[in-house]
């Protein structure tokens, strides 16, 4: 079952273009995705462009899984990117705990499903699906939650550490030491969620990962490894330090021709602000450099470079100097990730999602500037989970698969006002029409003999309305009472399907479902999404 992303709130008009309606878009992104004609030419372009040394490549990839033994289906996938007719479909994600919500592993299996289906089609060509690691990312109290359904069937927040405050900057997620306090997170997890032949595997190996001894970064690559590597993933660490020497001659050529790249990003973004949005503020250099205190942008001061907010500077010759010696202190910023990524992997597809569509097309024109190949930008697989218990609470109340994507309240009066032949609202709603003109009334022939009657009755009138909406406090409190199970049971489709009014797979947590159904559930999905549909998927279970 599939629902148009149109007829799901949240979505903006840029990513609902780029799906349905690309010629609006198409000066900001150039390939279409659903123009199978320009694929070939594309693959092309890549292969000759891409100046990669790819047997260093390779072996650097090689010695990321020193410390873990790839499936076979891995090896032979990185065997064949040696091979100039060998491309990568690559996505990425925030380090999210515990995996983060459930779109990174739709992401992923889009990534596998597509090279698969390219591979098939296209002889000449071999595809690869390769996830990159972004723990060069910052934001530590973006990826510091889990989202879980408790055993109240309330959607619950669980967080691991303390929040950061703005002002402090701990430098690279990635980096980051697994603290003592993520026991505590695992002991709150399993008192509050419903406990199942599948929770004691589950949660040995999830503790397994995160542990005192590991980093963010490794912690969330041994979960992807556990879930995805039979399936041919390669996993890829940019912070690697050698990645990092690849990246130099971005870096520079950044730090050296930054204005002229600023002013056509500017130009592209006010331009979709006068259109659409633009997702990401430019800045004048996308670049960071790290320090012991942090992760910091460069911004250019007279001749020179700060740190942002620092009284650190640095001249360009200073500047240049550090990439060569020490190129694992710089990172890319979200727009500049993507030229990096593009310029060290072969790149045919990049699998995004609604965010990063968006910013893609403020990115595009760095392409050109870097004498980079553009990849095709190829929507994620968006999936949400439907259970036997909450279709039939769907069944039950003849909901269609548009209206569970409602405002939760909105929802509750749409199937109170089924189960009754009056509503609530209804009934109010003719009375105080009723009341408006009583009153009305009243006061025109009150007023022949006494003036002042005019404003008393204003007075009179607020004080009955607000009787009247008491009133209908009362009976709305009893309304809920006569249907709180009705209520019950749409709280629990909504925290399930609709939670905190975004889609399933924005909030909840690979965790609540291999809880539930056991690691299995991974193959169910896999098999189940359909990558060529570009609407959003209803899986059964």
């Amino acid at each position: 079952m599939f629902v148009n992303f149109s007829d799901i709130p949240g979505h903006e008009n840029i990513f609902l273009d780029y799906l349905y309606e690309f010629e609006n878009v198409a000066r900001f992104f150039k390939s279409n995705f659903r123009n199978k004609e320009e694929f070939l030419n594309n693959f092309k372009s890549v292969s000759e462009s891409n100046k990669t040394d790819r047997d260093k490549l390779v072996t650097l990839i090689k010695d990321q899984y020193s410390n873990i033994s790839p499936s076979d289906k891995t090896t032979h996938n990185l065997n064949l990117l040696k091979s100039k007719k060998t491309l990568a479909v690559v996505t990425g994600q925030q380090l999210g705990l515990l995996g983060g919500p459930l779109y990174t592993i739709y992401k992923i299996i889009t990534a596998i499903k597509l090279s698969n289906y390219l591979s098939e089609r296209y002889d000449e060509f071999k595809f690869v699906p390769v996830f990159w690691l972004e723990g060069d990312d910052h934001d530590f109290n973006e990826i510091r939650h889990v989202n879980l359904i408790n055993d109240k069937n309330e959607i619950q927040v669980f967080n691991y550490g303390q929040e950061i405050p703005e002002d402090e900057d701990r430098g690279s997620v990635g980096f980051m030491k697994i603290d003592p306090s993520i026991n505590q997170l695992f002991e709150e997890i399993t008192l509050s969620i419903r406990n199942t032949e599948f929770t004691p595997d589950l949660f040995y190996n999830l503790k397994s990962f995160y542990t005192t001894d590991n980093t963010l970064k490794g912690a969330f690559k041994e979960l992807v490894f556990w879930l995805c590597d039979k399936y041919g993933l390669i996993i890829f660490d940019p912070q690697d330090k050698k990645i990092k020497e690849m990246m130099v001659p971005i870096f520079k050529k950044e730090l050296t021709d930054f204005r002229k790249h600023t002013e056509t990003m500017v130009g592209v973004s006010a331009e979709l602000e006068d259109l659409y949005h633009a997702q990401v503020k430019v800045r004048p250099v996308n670049l960071f450099y790290n320090t012991n205190d942090g992760r910091f942008l460069l911004d250019p001061v007279d001749n020179e470079f700060r740190l942002h907010k620092r009284r650190k500077r640095f001249s360009y010759e200073e500047l240049v100097n550090l990439m060569d010696t020490e190129p694992e202190n710089f990172s890319p910023n979200v727009l500049l990730r993507p030229i990096c990524q593009d310029f060290v992997l072969p790149t045919a597809f990049y699998i995004g999602g609604p965010s990063e569509i968006a910013y893609f097309a403020q990115v595009m024109p760095l392409y050109e500037f870097f004498d980079v190949q553009r990849p095709v930008i190829y929507p994620r697989s968006s999936v949400t989970i439907l259970e036997k218990n909450i279709s039939s609470i769907i069944e039950k109340y003849n909901l269609s698969l548009n209206q569970v994507f409602w405002d939760t309240e909105i929802l509750k009066e749409h199937v109170l006002a089924s189960l009754t032949d009056v509503t609530i609202e209804n009934i109010f709603g003719e009375a105080k029409e009723k009341i408006d003109i009583a009153l009305d009334q009243l006061k025109e022939k009150l007023f022949d003999f006494d003036k002042t009657m005019s404003e008393a009755g204003t007075k009179y009138r607020q004080k009955i309305l607000n009787y009247l909406d008491e009133f209908r406090g009362k009976a709305i409190d009893s309304q809920k009472t006569k249907y709180e199970t009705t209520l019950r049971q749409i709280d629990k489709l909504s925290s399930t399907l609709f939670p905190n009014g975004v889609l399933q797979e924005r909030e909840i947590n690979f965790v609540h479902f291999a809880n539930k159904y056991g690691n299995d559930i991974l193959q169910k999905i896999f098999d189940e999404i359909e990558i060529n549909r570009f609407e959003h998927q209803i899986i059964n279970l």
